[in-house]
C-alpha cells in the first residue's frame, strides 16, 4: 500500500539529484501530479503484484501477426486467445507507439498508439485478459519527435531537453553499446550543434540534468499505469545520465532516477513492477536491484541466454551450474526476469568473467560459421569487441542447419527452455521461440540491420496453417513448450518466490531442485544437455530420508520405476521433472 515513506523517499532523492532548491520545486510539482492521478485513477486494493507459478510473459511486437483487413493489435489478441490460453499470463508488448526507426525504439510520441497498429482501446481489451508490460524508452526520443523538432526550431520549452557538446570535451571514457558515432550534427537557429546520440542518429538522448525532462517522463509512467501497464520496462536505462569525463553508464544519478521511479510507483500503484533492461556484466546488471526495496522489482537475467547456449553446445553444465549456484537476491521482493531470446540478439557482455575468452570466441565462431552476424562495440582504447550474436536461438543451438525430421534439434531447443523455466524467477519467452521460427536472414539483407534476423513479422493465416501441421517444426516446438509452461504453472514449487538448489550430479546433466521453504515436496529438474544417454543417480540427494523406488514425472504424468541404483535415465537432450516427497 502507498505510504508516507515513499513520498519522503521521493523528496530526498530529488534533492540528491538536483539540490535543495530545485529538488523541492520538482517535488512540489510531482505531488500535484500524484494528487491528480489519484483522483482520476483508483486501483483495486486486491492487486498485490505478487508473482506466482502461473506468471509467464510472452515477448512480442504488436504487429507480430498480421491479417488483411484487421488492425494488428486486434489480430494479435485473437491469435493469443487461441494459442496462449492456459499457458501464458502476461504479454510484453514491444513499443507500439509512433516511431521512425529501430522497430519501434525511436519513439515519436510516448502517449499515442501507432494508428497503423490499433488504438488505446485495443490495448485496454488486451489488458482484460493479460498482464501487460509496456516499454518506457526513456533514454532517447526519435529525431522526428515533437520534442526534438521543437528544439531544432529553437522553441524555449525544449531548449535544454537534449545534450549539446561544444569544443573538445573529453568523451574518451564513454561506454558505447554499438560501434556508431556518439555525436550527430544538426542544424539549429543558432548554427550547427553536435548532439548526443548514444544508439543512432535517429535516437536523440534526453537531458535529465533538466528537471523538466524528468517531470515529463514521470508523468508518462503514470499515464502508462492508467492505460493498464502491470510491468514497466526501462529500456537502456543504464545510459540515462551523462557526465562529461565519465563512462556515462551506471552513474549514481542513474540509480537515483530508477529509485525515483520506484518511489513514484510505490506511492501511486504499488502492484506495478519496474523491470530494468541493462545488457551489461552480471554484477553491474544486478546492481539495479538496489537494496531489494528501492529500485527494480525485476532485472533481466542477461547472462542466461549465452550461458545456456554455451552449455548445450559444449555438453557441459559445469559453468552454468556454478553460476546458478551463486545467484542471490537482496530481498524476497525482487527477482530475475529469465529469458533466452528476444527482439535483440544474444549479448556477450553479461558473461564476461563467467565464461573465459576462449568460450566466448567459440560462441562468436559458431555464429559466423552458421552464416549469421555479430555486432561489435567500441572500447575506450579505440578497439572493437563482440557485443552481440545476431541469430535466432534455434539456429544458435543447431548451427543453422535444418534436418528432417527435427527430433533431436527440437529436444535440444526444448531442453534449453526447460532449463530457463526451472530456474527461480519470472520466465519470458519470445514469440519466435514459442512458435518455432527460424532466423530471418532475408530481413538482414533487405534492411542492412543485423538485429532484423529476430524481427520477422508473420502472416496469421500461414502461421496458423503451419501450427495445424503436426509434422511441422512450428507445431513440434509450440506443443512441447506449451506443455512445459502448463506443467510449470501447475506446481507452486515453481513460483518465483520459492527456493532453488543446484545439484552437481553429473557435468552432462543440469540439475536443479525447486521447493517451498518449509515444504515437504521437492521438484527435481533434470536436463540432459548432451547428445548421449545419461543416468542421474538420485539416491544420495541431500534431503532424501528414504530410498526412492518410483517417482512421478510431472511433464508427461508418468510414474518412473527406478533401478537398484535409484538412477534416472535420460535420452539425448531429454528433460525430466520429478516430483519427490519426503
Amino acid at each position: 500500500m502507498p505510504n508516507d515513506l515513499s513520498t519522503a523517499r521521493l523528496h530526498n532523492l530529488l534533492i540528491n539529484l538536483y539540490g535543495c532548491e530545485t529538488g523541492d520545486a520538482v517535488y512540489s510539482r510531482l505531488q500535484e501530479k500524484i494528487h491528480q492521478f489519484k483522483q482520476y485513477y483508483l486501483y483495486d486494493d486486491c492487486l498485490t503484484g505478487e508473482l506466482t507459478e502461473r506468471d509467464a510473459i510472452l515477448i512480442t511486437y504488436a504487429d507480430q501477426v498480421t491479417e488483411a483487413g484487421k488492425l494488428p493489435l486486434q489480430t494479435l489478441a485473437e491469435f493469443c486467445q487461441n494459442y496462449l490460453r492456459g499457458i501464458i499470463r502476461g504479454i510484453h508488448l514491444l513499443p507500439f507507439f509512433p516511431s521512425s526507426s529501430d522497430d519501434g525504439f525511436s519513439v515519436i510520441d510516448y502517449r499515442r498508439v501507432d494508428d497503423a497498429l490499433g488504438s488505446w482501446q485495443d490495448i485496454a481489451s488486451l489488458a482484460e485478459d493479460y498482464h501487460l508490460m509496456f516499454d518506457a524508452v526513456i533514454n532517447h526520443v526519435s529525431a522526428q519527435s515533437p520534442w526534438f523538432i521543437g528544439y531544432l526550431q529553437g522553441r524555449k520549452e525544449y531548449r535544454d531537453f537534449f545534450i549539446e557538446i561544444e569544443g573538445e570535451s573529453d568523451l574518451s571514457g564513454v561506454v558505447r553499446p554499438r560501434a556508431l558515432p556518439l555525436l550527430t550534427e544538426f542544424d539549429t537557429p543558432t548554427g550547427k550543434k553536435r548532439i548526443w546520440t548514444t544508439f543512432s542518429a535517429d535516437q536523440v538522448d534526453l537531458n535529465y540534468h533538466n528537471p523538466e525532462v524528468l517531470i515529463n517522463i514521470l508523468d508518462t509512467l503514470l499515464f502508462y499505469v492508467s492505460k493498464g501497464a502491470r510491468y514497466i520496462r526501462l529500456d537502456a536505462i543504464a545510459y540515462v545520465w551523462k557526465e562529461i569525463g565519465t563512462s556515462c553508464i551506471h552513474l549514481p544519478q542513474t540509480h537515483w532516477i530508477v529509485q525515483i521511479m520506484r518511489a513514484l510507483l510505490d506511492e501511486t500503484a504499488p502492484y506495478v513492477k519496474l523491470i530494468t533492461e541493462t545488457n551489461v556484466s552480471h554484477m553491474e546488471n544486478i546492481s539495479y536491484f538496489g537494496d531489494g526495496q528501492n529500485e527494480a522489482h525485476l532485472v533481466y537475467n542477461f547472462a542466461l541466454p549465452p550461458l545456456v547456449l554455451h552449455t548445450l553446445l559444449t555438453g557441459d553444465a559445469t559453468k552454468i551450474s556454478q553460476w546458478a549456484d551463486q545467484l542471490t537476491l537482496p530481498s524476497k521482493d525482487v527477482n530475475f526476469f529469465n529469458f533466452l531470446a528476444s527482439h535483440d540478439g544474444i549479448g556477450l557482455n553479461p558473461v564476461q568473467g563467467i565464461l573465459n575468452q576462449a568460450d566466448i570466441d567459440a560462441l562468436v565462431e559458431n555464429t559466423l560459421a552458421s552464416g549469421n552476424e555479430v555486432s561489435y562495440k567500441h572500447n575506450p582504447d579505440g578497439s572493437q569487441s563482440p557485443y552481440e550474436l545476431n541469430l535466432n536461438y534455434f539456429d544458435a543451438l543447431n548451427s543453422g542447419k535444418p534436418t528432417t525430421p527435427h527430433t533431436l534439434q527440437v529436444e535440444k531447443f526444448v531442453t534449453a527452455h526447460a532449463m530457463m523455466l526451472a530456474l527461480k524467477g519470472l520466465p519470458g519467452i519470445y514469440f519466435h521461440s514459442l512458435f518455432g521460427s527460424r532466423g530471418w536472414l532475408e530481413g538482414v539483407k533487405q534492411t542492412g540491420i543485423k538485429r532484423a534476423v529476430n524481427r520477422q513479422k508473420l502472416d496469421k493465416n500461414s502461421l496458423v496453417q503451419e501450427l495445424s501441421d503436426q509434422s511441422s517444426l512450428r507445431y513440434q516446438i509450440y506443443s512441447r513448450l506449451a506443455l512445459l509452461l502448463k506443467t510449470r504453472r501447475s506446481y507452486v514449487e515453481f513460483s518465483p518466490g520459492s527456493e532453488q538448489k543446484i545439484l552437481f550430479l553429473d557435468p552432462a546433466v543440469f540439475s536443479i531442485v525447486r521447493y517451498l521453504e518449509g515444504g515437504r515436496r521437492r521438484i527435481l529438474c533434470l536436463h540432459n544437455i548432451s547428445n548421449q544417454y545419461q543416468e542421474a543417480a538420485i539416491d544420495l540427494l541431500p534431503y532424501n530420508k528414504k530410498p526412492f523406488a518410483s517417482v512421478k514425472e510431472v511433464i508427461n504424468r508418468q510414474i518412473l520405476v527406478l533401478n537398484k541404483r535409484a538412477a534416472v535415465s535420460l535420452k539425448p537432450y531429454q528433460t525430466k521433472w520429478l516430483l519427490l516427497d519426503e
